[in-house]
């Protein structure tokens, strides 16, 4: 794919999504929006790429709505809102649930939709400083689309605070409360997402997929029969599958197992 608002890089199994509108702050619109759905499309059913990076460019990771699109918004009748909400809420459900694991980059402040972007992914690591806000209700808006994943992200008592507050909140706030995984000086921030990432490709592709996919299956489900039965027809598959059998093997035999990078 071409892309106008996204840079896209693959090194050694790792995939780099950067969004590069620096001069809005990263903010998205119709074609960002477009670009990476299109990108983790592409992306998850790349076979060599086995982690995604999300990251941006220039001094903000993504401001929210750009201001333009906003604008040309406010002229739309209820069907097209609710069309053009739709393409949103699809953008972030697709790298929700990409099949590869995306770890966010946070370098820099982050508001609205962007917070949404970081929450959509698997891993959160942001450099310490870094400002996070829900700012909707300033504007008499809801983080609607982005709700689902913040508030797994972040929990449902700290979402109702600043969905309503739409206070602002550091990067130590957001590790306290579990919506981001790890804080690091600005400097070792590429070192860390390198270390997660690197960790990620070590491990059987084929299990890190579908760990991803038993967590987003299992959370808040009932503990019930159909549960055990779920989660027990999952270990037999997986531990009949190549991988499966080839983990054990490699295991029993003290050697790398076959998928390991060299």
């Amino acid at each position: 794919m071409q892309f106008t608002t996204l840079t896209v890089t693959a090194e050694r199994h790792v995939a780099t999504v950067t969004l590069n509108r620096p001069d809005v702050r990263n903010a998205f619109n119709e074609t960002v929006i477009a670009e990476l759905t299109g990108a983790f499309r592409a992306l998850g059913d790349t076979p060599d790429v086995r982690a995604i990076v999300l990251a941006g460019n220039g001094p903000a990771f993504c401001a929210g709505a750009d201001l333009n699109w906003m604008k040309k918004m406010a002229g739309y009748s209820n069907d097209e809102n609710r069309a053009d909400a739709l393409t949103l809420a699809q953008m972030l459900h697709t790298i929700w649930s990409c099949p590869k694991p995306v770890i966010a980059r946070v370098h820099g402040d982050t508001y609205a939709g962007g917070v949404g972007l970081v929450a959509a992914c698997d891993v959160a690591v942001a450099a310490e400083g870094v400002n996070f806000c829900l700012s909707e209700a300033r504007l008499g808006l809801l983080p609607a689309t982005i709700s689902p994943y913040v508030i797994r992200a972040m929990g449902e008592q700290a979402a109702r605070r600043y969905f309503i507050t739409a206070e602002r909140f550091d990067a130590a706030e957001a590790l306290r409360i579990g919506f981001v995984h790890a804080t690091v000086p600005a400097a070792g921030l590429d070192a860390k997402v390198a270390e997660l990432a690197a960790t990620l490709v070590g491990n059987s592709p084929n299990a890190v997929r579908e760990s991803k996919r038993l967590v987003q299956d299992v959370a808040g489900r009932a503990i019930d029969k159909d549960l055990l039965t779920d989660t027990a027809d999952r270990i037999a598959v997986i531990r009949a599958s190549e991988e499966g059998r080839e983990g054990v093997r490699s295991f029993l035999e003290k050697r790398a197992p076959a998928w390991k990078p060299q």
